[in-house]
């Protein structure tokens, strides 16, 4: 193996040398996401044009972007933006990939073509002669059965996960930078505003013992996260898609057992990890926990298996009939669709199982205040979650349960959980709209 290893070894600029003008490269997903492959390539800049390059949840900024500002040399494709995308894709240089992320594998074996050349971060190889993908597992096998030229820059810093479809070997690999020690992207926490205590106040009561959760990212989850390690709440388990750091407090509280989970039981699994060093460190060779592809931990025919599934997910906007907004501000695109929708639905087909869509009442955008609960979406917003999907929706003003309710209980339901500096306006446009006829007032 170690002499396989030693015959591919190449530096970051010789794998850079790989792509050529016109070419599709992958980059795959989050902490998967190359560096010292990324920087080699930007410094080529000027011998290409026109390469395509395909990513998903950047977790830091992009060479390649930062060194083409007119998108002549690099165009990038993403399946889920983060801040780094939203920049390059108003000046015309970055477009959105609509997807449910636990698709994702199977749009690469059916839809994409083959990728000229991948290049991926992994662990070093093991003695077995595999090169884990770490907190990035995903769709990353997927990605590289399409590879024509798989590339593996190595991290050290990179955990080593357990789990299926988990790893490369050294044989279906083309070229392999050594990255040394390495570093990951470290996901700040935002801090947990009044809202967020609200609403999760208003949620852990309807979590059960032996509930099994998805939990999102932001600071409401984690709001969640802190009260459900204080709540009393026991035995829980966790199948979700990303892995962040309020769960690892929840397993090191004792709260987080698995044990009643029907499929994986006693252990915690995840498809993606996002967040501080301490979870690299946790999910790294811990036998509790497992990394699977996405198109298993996000399908909703697996969620379902469980009992008391409980699937806590952000959005931007509401409106009056329930549709969900989560990705985008009018034509303006924010994020994706990730698992949101799979979560939802899963959720809610096992048995007692709920989902709860959150969100605070207003933001502000040029100092003036909005709220997020309105009549109509704004033009060009893109619903993530159909109205006939949505359970629970919850902001710091209360909670409800939409399912079974009519358009016109489901418009008063969320007038109530508006804030109150914009019920009469709601109301107003709810009566105008003929989404609350006078005889239901």
């Amino acid at each position: 193996m170690r002499e396989a290893l030693r015959k591919k070894l190449v530096s970051a600029d010789a794998a850079a040398a790989l792509v050529r003008s016109g070419d599709w490269v992958d980059y795959g997903a989050a902490l998967g996401q190359p560096d010292l492959f990324d920087a080699a390539l930007a410094r080529r800049k000027d011998e290409l044009r026109g390469v395509r390059i395909r990513a998903c949840l950047s977790m830091a900024p992009r060479a390649v972007l930062e060194a083409d500002p007119t998108g002549e040399h690099f165009l990038w494709f993403n399946w889920h933006f983060s801040g780094i995308e939203r920049a390059p894709e108003r000046s015309g240089r970055c477009s959105y990939i609509p997807m449910n992320f636990g698709e994702a594998p199977d749009y690469y074996r059916r839809f994409v073509d083959p990728i000229d050349v991948v290049c991926i971060k992994t662990t070093p190889m093991d003695s077995h002669g595999f090169f884990n993908f770490g907190g990035a597992v995903a769709n990353t096998r997927a990605i590289t059965e399409r590879a024509e030229r798989l590339v593996v820059e190595t991290c050290e810093a990179m955990p080593y996960v357990y789990g299926s479809q988990a790893a490369v070997h050294i044989d279906e690999v083309d070229a392999v930078i050594d990255g040394g020690e390495g570093s990951l992207p470290e996901l700040k926490n935002p801090p947990v505003s009044e809202a967020d205590r609200k609403v999760s106040e208003l949620i852990t009561p309807l979590v059960e013992d032996g509930s099994c959760l998805q939990i999102g990212i932001g600071g409401m989850p984690n709001a969640v996260c802190a009260a459900l390690r204080d709540a009393g709440v026991r035995d829980l388990g966790i199948h979700t898609e990303m892995f962040v750091d309020g769960m690892v407090d929840l397993v090191e509280a004792g709260v987080v057992t698995g044990a009643r989970k029907t499929t994986d039981p006693g252990q915690t699994v995840f498809t993606f990890a996002a967040g501080s060093r301490r979870t690299y460190d946790f999910i790294d060779r811990n036998a509790r926990v497992q990394s699977h592809p996405v198109d298993y931990t996000n399908a909703p025919e697996t969620i379902r298996r469980n009992d008391r599934v409980v699937s806590i997910n952000n959005t931007t906007q509401i409106d009056l009939q329930g549709q969900v907004a989560s990705e985008s501000d009018g034509h303006r695109h924010l994020t994706g669709t990730g698992g949101q929708l799979q979560f939802v639905r899963g959720a809610y087909a096992s048995r007692e199982g709920k989902s709860f869509i959150c969100l605070s009442s207003t933001w502000e955008k040029r100092g003036e205040r909005r709220s997020r609960v309105v009549s109509t979406l704004t033009p060009g917003n893109v619903v993530t979650t159909p109205r006939t999907d949505v359970m629970y929706v919850v902001t710091e003003y209360g909670i409800v349960n939409l399912k079974a309710k009519s358009i016109a209980e489901r418009a008063r339901a969320l007038i109530d959980l508006a804030h109150p500096d914009f019920r009469e306006g709601l109301a107003r446009e709810a009566r105008e709209l003929g989404l609350v006829p006078r005889a239901f007032w």
